[in-house]
């Protein structure tokens, strides 16, 4: 019985395919998966507690987009762990003061740098920002336009550049960032700072306006890269994003 009913329904389906005296095979398309979803989850799924004013921006692409350069579970815990909890404590810092009506970048530039609650999540919170923004699986490769012209300006070249951020970035003792920045002056430069310090604070080194962050805590490469730092470093080139990059130089520089 099961054969006869298994050899009616495709001689139908054969049937229905059928046109001009040819059988036109049907395909079926796969469903279609987010592309966010991943066996890590969903970077959409995650949510500052109920109230915060600053709250998480998402990710362009899955945990595991940028594998083999960054790992889905380095990603994951980076994002829905550390960063989470930068935005909830300072959602928490800033809760019932005047601060809930500022910009992050306000808040960073006025830091009273005592209050160390509202020093570190406030920093934790833009850096991670800048940092998650400037990354793209389909990325990599080398500046275009004008932030490219200002690169060779200022560096002499692109692979110049690159080792330049590389030494700044490698020799910040401990945990910390490096950035690319442009000053007041609309030139490019380059920095680092401890924890999560960052150029629009009152104490920088460096003041200027951050376009690119280079997350050098060891959360943000430690379970595929152990204490080798530099091959983080050189792997990350192959995720920025330059388009996001030069956009930030643009903005910047319009400003000026």
């Amino acid at each position: 019985m099961k054969k006869v009913f298994i050899i009616s329904f495709l001689a139908a389906t054969l049937l229905s395919c059928k046109k001009d005296n040819e059988l036109i095979e049907v395909k079926i398309p796969d469903p279609e998966v987010p592309v966010t979803q991943t066996a890590f989850g969903n970077p959409a799924d995650v949510k500052v507690n109920e109230g915060g004013v600053f709250k998480m921006k998402g990710l362009k692409y899955a945990y595991d987009a940028l594998a083999p350069f960054i790992d889905g579970k380095t990603m994951e815990i980076h994002y829905s762990k550390h960063h989470l909890g930068y935005a909830n404590k300072l959602n928490k810092a800033i809760a019932g003061t005047d601060l809930e009506t500022k910009t992050i970048e306000e808040i960073l530039s006025k830091l009273d740098l005592k209050n160390a609650a509202l020093r570190n999540n406030a920093g934790g919170y833009y850096n991670h920002n800048l940092f998650f923004e400037s990354l793209n699986p389909k990325a990599g490769g080398t500046p275009s336009g004008e932030l490219a012209q200002a690169i060779a300006t200022e560096f002499g070249s692109f692979d110049e550049f690159q080792k330049k951020i590389t030494e700044v970035a490698t020799n910040q003792f401990g945990s910390g960032w490096a950035w690319l920045v442009i000053t007041n002056e609309g030139k490019l430069a380059l920095t680092s700072t401890s924890n999560q310090d960052n150029p629009l604070m009152p104490n920088a080194e460096v003041k200027g306006t951050p376009i690119l962050a280079i997350d050098v805590w060891e959360h943000a490469y430690y379970l595929n890269y152990q204490n080798k730092r530099a091959d983080y470093l050189t792997a990350i080139f192959n995720v920025i994003d330059w388009n996001v990059v030069n956009a930030k130089y643009e903005l910047a520089i319009s400003k000026l």
